[in-house]
């Protein structure tokens, strides 16, 4: 029997995490056509609505109803305005393990918003689903990445030689995108580095509710620890 992650959203106090709905789907087709996503993901490109829609209403469902992983749309707590996109993914039931992977839109960069999202979304997993690992990847060159995954503390445990596939724009302004391979920088986290974290938390933790449940208010716990984020892809 496959297991599955619960159907629910995690709030903190600038932000929740929650299943996509709707009205998700103009922007998400907005932030997919940023050249950041485009360079450091598998995103198709251009990004159209009906790719969105079908990741929003189709794809990002069946990850958590197949026991893949769960995707969250990340949105501020109190405009509801999206930031970005979550996926748990490639999770390994009996290892209890995961791979976190995340999208930031442009004009929610800068304002630790990802790493918000991830450390929420860590202590949730480690928390409440008993996990034991939560792994990172980051491309080579993305060096934005991996100032944040060294900032917030994971472990870097060693390079996937020639693992991925990065986009760049043709020297001279062409147009379109060239493709070049890069190795990819592999990160994790462990409970114990939450527990063993000394910096505090910048926001005051999460609550789970279920897909029906009361998102007017943030919760009130506040989690022990610090964690990394990186996004490496998105698929």
């Amino acid at each position: 029997m496959t297991s599955t992650f619960p159907d629910i959203s995690i709030s903190t106090d600038r932000l929740v995490l929650r299943p996509f709905e709707a009205g998700d789907i103009p922007p998400l087709a907005e932030m997919m056509n940023d050249e950041l996503v485009t360079a450091w993901t598998s995103a198709p490109f251009p990004y159209t609505t009906a790719d969105a829609r079908d990741w929003a209403l189709r794809r990002a469902p069946s990850e958590r109803l197949s026991g893949r992983g769960i995707v969250f749309a990340v949105a501020e707590f109190l405009t509801q305005r999206l930031v970005g996109t979550l996926h748990l993914r490639n999770t390994d039931w009996r290892t209890l393990t995961a791979e976190v992977a995340y999208v930031t839109a442009p004009w929610a960069r800068g304002e630790g918003y990802a790493c918000e999202a991830v450390l929420a979304a860590a202590e949730w997993l480690f928390r409440d689903q008993k996990f034991e690992r939560l792994e990172m990847r980051t491309a080579a060159d993305n060096t934005a990445a991996q100032q944040v995954a060294q900032k917030a503390g994971c472990v870097s445990e060693g390079v996937l030689r020639s693992a991925w596939i990065a986009r760049s724009r043709p020297e001279g302004g062409g147009a379109g995108w060239t493709e070049s391979r890069t190795d990819l920088i592999i990160w994790s986290l462990l409970p114990e580095d939450l527990d063993e974290a000394e910096e505090p938390r910048a926001f005051g933790g999460y609550d789970a509710y279920s897909s029906a449940g009361d998102r007017s208010s943030p919760g009130d716990y506040t989690p022990a620890g610090g964690y990394a984020s990186v996004f490496p892809d998105w698929r």
